[in-house]
């Protein structure tokens, strides 16, 4: 049956578990370690910190609040508020963003459950290093092995977002985020007693401005933006789920500071290891599949090290993965009136269809990565803060970001911080990122 009446979170905690779990994924154990890594440390931690505050916390408010304001998805949102007008495009490449993303997102995923298997399997533990680079070359030279996994996570998916608003994405919120984080906590725990763990501080929070170049502040820039899920929608959507009178600004405040915190745990817990074994601390995506696996089969408790570790990464990228499928289920919902089950169901079909030659190709892989993080996610992130800024209704505007707000006095800064210096941030990240800068 179709929904007639728009779904709401059923608590301010479950909306906050739920947008920080749309945050919160494979990039902050994974992608915030290494660049953080490359770019020598603390001086980029600091430089990452403040973009966050200034450009991502900014922009998360805005993409939020319209969709409070509209209680629609990005689409629907933007026709809605502006008729007849180009902007609507913005929503749809929010969309069509989220979509893509997704369906290459999944590879990655299936790939953290099929080394949830081979840790809880015992095939991790005990293992040396060729064995163990062996392993992962044998997943991606495997098509079918990679689709396998593909698929399950991608069912998982659905069977989560199939239940609905708050009786299945923030239900499941609930239950991951918490989990997550004792696995961090436990993961930590052990980082602490590794003798690499003084060294690890000391380059993570050690201030070496001379390690920083211009490139680094892009890529720091670049990095804030992307890991709070904006320019794909998810923001958008959930705010579509908040009622009137939610406080929207500090709820953000909240869910911006939490995955902040789960990126730099994440590097507490890494750069002991990396140290301790002396391994690269810049290395990319081998670090998860190859680097980190070698480090917990040495450890003393490996085996149940290792369980922890990729189930932790398999439960980050399920909680991304759930925010990006909400956007296509609930436009399908608002704009096909379909009802959750068959919208969800055919989103998820789609996107499992489309993401198969990212799995099987390395070259199709790159290529959709490099076209959504350099080109759409920018996009679509500098047109909903331009729409929300320039082309919003004033008093809806205030009116959104003010209801129920104890931070209400700060809507002129926000503003006037999400009409200049943001769009010049993004334009920035976006020059950078496609080689301009």
């Amino acid at each position: 049956m179709v929904e007639t009446e728009r779904a709401h979170w059923g608590s301010r905690i479950g909306f906050i578990l739920a947008a920080a779990g749309s945050a919160v994924g494979l990039g902050n154990i994974w992608k915030f370690p290494y660049i953080t890594g490359e770019n020598g440390g603390g001086a980029f931690v600091l430089v990452y910190l403040a973009c966050i505050a200034f450009v991502g916390l900014p922009i998360m408010i805005a993409e939020i609040s319209l969709g409070r304001a509209t209680q629609k998805s990005p689409a629907s949102a933007m026709r809605s508020l502006s008729p007849g007008g180009g902007w609507i495009g913005i929503g749809w490449l929010c969309i069509l963003t989220s979509v893509c993303l997704l369906s290459y997102y999944a590879t990655v995923a299936g790939w953290a459950l099929h080394y949830c298997y081979l840790a809880f399997s015992g095939q991790i533990s005990g293992q040396g290093p060729e064995q163990l680079q062996a392993a992962f070359g044998s997943l991606t030279a495997t098509p079918s092995l990679g689709v396998a996994w593909q698929l399950a996570f991608m069912a998982l998916t659905v069977l989560v977002v199939v239940a609905g608003v708050s009786h299945g994405v923030e239900r499941w919120s609930r239950i991951l985020m918490p989990t997550l984080a004792v696995m961090l906590l436990i993961l930590l725990g052990k980082a602490f007693t590794l003798s690499g763990f003084g060294q690890g501080m000391d380059f993570l929070f050690g201030f070496r401005a001379d390690k920083l170049t211009p490139g680094g502040v892009l890529e720091a820039l670049g990095h804030a933006f992307f890991t709070l899920s904006l320019g794909m929608g998810t923001m958008i959507t959930y705010g579509s789920y908040l009622r009137r009178e939610d406080d929207l600004v500090s709820a953000s405040v909240m869910t911006s500071a939490v995955d902040t915190l789960v990126a730099l745990v994440a590097s507490m817990m890494l750069f002991p290891i990396i140290f301790t074994f002396g391994l690269e601390a810049g290395q990319g995506p081998g670090l998860l599949f190859v680097t980190v696996p070698i480090a917990l089969a040495q450890m003393t408790g490996g085996g149940l090290l290792s369980i922890v570790f990729f189930v932790l990464l398999a439960f980050a990228a399920l909680t991304s993965a759930i925010s990006m499928l909400e956007v296509v289920t609930a436009y399908l919902m608002d704009d096909w009136g379909l009802s959750r089950r068959r919208s969800t169901v055919c989103a998820g079909i789609g996107i499992a269809a489309l993401g198969i030659p990212a799995t099987v190709s390395t070259g199709w892989f790159g290529q959709i990565d490099y076209y959504v993080s350099n080109w759409m996610l920018p996009l679509g992130g500098l047109g909903v803060a331009l729409f929300v800024a320039w082309r919003m209704d004033a008093a809806l505007r205030r009116g959104a970001f003010e209801s129920g707000s104890m931070l209400a006095k700060f809507y002129k800064g926000w503003l006037w911080v999400l009409k200049y210096p943001v769009p010049v941030a993004v334009g920035l990240v976006f020059l950078h990122a496609v080689g301009v800068l």
